[in-house]
């Protein structure tokens, strides 16, 4: 058999690995090390199972994944969210559908500091959603704003996808974090738009809440001044060049202790709480790397990715028809697959066809990034509104789903405006110093 069956064969057989719920890491491990023997020979896949492993963890740049994840554990258990809300609540949430618009907010906010979806929906959803109930918000708008407002939690630097998608890659983390900064901002205001334009059209779904005093909003910035300051100092420092990503993460991880030590919220069981997490969060991701890279070498080996993009580009299919389908490819792989599988899975097949295409490669990790967002709150699997739904267990799981409706319409614009104009993302990239 050609190495291009072989390839398809080794591809068909992880398929079938996932669906009988094997751990992906190990699915890619095992299907990249037995290819790599059949195409190599059994020394040479030892050699390259023995090295990937210490190679990955050794690897001093990847230090920022543990770091960022324990940054992120330290912001969530000190609540900084609640206090985020807090201000936004008395700073908008007045107008039309103000409180949903307050929750979008303050996830974006919260998502630069953990940057995680999945403990942004569930904070969110224990502090947003009460609010809103006793307003009585609809409960799609309600709980449908909660699980799409956690969502930026992958988009908003820092992100560990966007991580995976620059290690994967080799192209540069601090860049693809500066990246997703505007299409993060677009995104939010485009999520806050929607509400605005459902609660106006329907003011039964969302009613204003209650005006505050300029020096009761001037006193809620107090309590959210540090947050602010560990952001600005992050993203500031990588996009200058003051920091490296890996020391810019050390900061942040500091920064976050020294706020939860400040605030009170930080003893030995939150300590270690947030260590666990880390430890947790770290060995799930490491493992799925290892198993990524160890499958990556039998696909190089196979000369699928080299083939497939080969092949596209000779058939002259328009390049912009072609990005199109791989976007639709990854929403439709969202339905069945959670967000980082795809990205370790598809990503090094579907690379090399972009580059071929022409299109930049930040760009495209802003890009494949939002379509995992989508996969985040697409059902059956849409694993923030299993997470939210564990936290208001009183709404169904299908009022959850329907309230993401508009929000999923709405990713699909933000995907549209970022294709049409692919400054938005790659602006502040190209400007950065360092």
């Amino acid at each position: 058999m050609s190495p291009e069956v072989i390839g398809l064969l080794g591809l068909l057989v992880l398929f079938i690995l996932l669906a009988m719920r094997m751990q992906i890491g190990f699915a890619m491990a095992l299907v990249g090390f037995v290819g790599f023997i059949i195409l190599n020979n059994f020394q040479a896949a030892m050699g390259v199972l023995g090295l990937e492993p210490f190679k990955i963890t050794a690897d001093y740049t990847l230090s920022v994944i543990p770091l960022f994840l324990l940054m992120g554990e330290f912001a969530n258990e000190s609540r900084m969210g609640a206090e985020l809300y807090d201000m936004l609540y008395k700073w908008i949430g007045f107008l039309p559908g103000g409180l949903a618009m307050a929750t979008v907010g303050a996830c974006a906010f919260f998502a630069a500091i953990t940057g995680s979806s999945l403990a942004t929906a569930a904070m969110f959803g224990m502090i947003a959603y009460p609010e809103m109930r006793n307003l009585n918000y609809a409960e799609t708008l309600a709980t449908g704003c909660i699980a799409a407002g956690g969502t930026l939690g992958i988009l908003i630097p820092p992100s560990s996808v966007l991580i995976i998608y620059g290690i994967l890659t080799e192209q540069s983390i601090a860049r693809l974090f500066i990246a997703g900064m505007l299409p993060g901002i677009l995104l939010a205001l485009i999520f806050m738009g929607t509400i605005f334009v459902i609660t106006k059209r329907r003011p039964e779904l969302g009613a204003p809440g209650p005006r505050f005093t300029i020096k009761e909003k001037v006193t809620s910035l107090k309590a959210t001044w540090g947050i602010i300051l560990l952001f600005i100092l992050v993203i500031g420092g990588l996009y200058t060049g003051w920091f490296t990503p890996t020391e810019a993460a050390g900061v942040g991880a500091f920064g976050a202790f020294v706020l939860a030590l400040l605030k009170r919220s930080m003893g030995w069981k939150t300590l270690v709480a947030s260590l666990k997490g880390t430890v947790r969060s770290t060995a799930f991701i490491f493992g799925i790397l290892i198993g990524a890279m160890v499958f990556q070498y039998f696909m190089t080996l196979s000369q699928i990715p080299e083939k497939l993009a080969s092949w596209i580009v000779m058939i002259g299919v328009g390049r912009y028809v072609v990005v199109s389908a791989i976007i639709l490819a990854f929403m439709v792989m969202g339905c069945f697959m959670e967000g980082l599988s795809i990205m370790f899975l598809a990503v090094p097949i579907v690379y090399p066809i972009v580059i071929r295409l022409g299109f930049d490669p930040i760009w495209f990790g802003v890009i494949i990034t939002l379509t995992m967002e989508m996969s985040l709150i697409t059902p059956p699997v849409g694993v923030n509104v299993f997470v939210l739904h564990g936290v208001v267990k009183d709404v169904p799981m299908y009022t959850i789903f329907r309230g993401i409706l508009p929000f999923w319409i709405a990713m699909i614009i933000c995907i549209i405006i970022l294709i049409v104009f692919p400054q938005i993302a790659l602006f502040l990239p190209n400007t950065m110093m360092g």
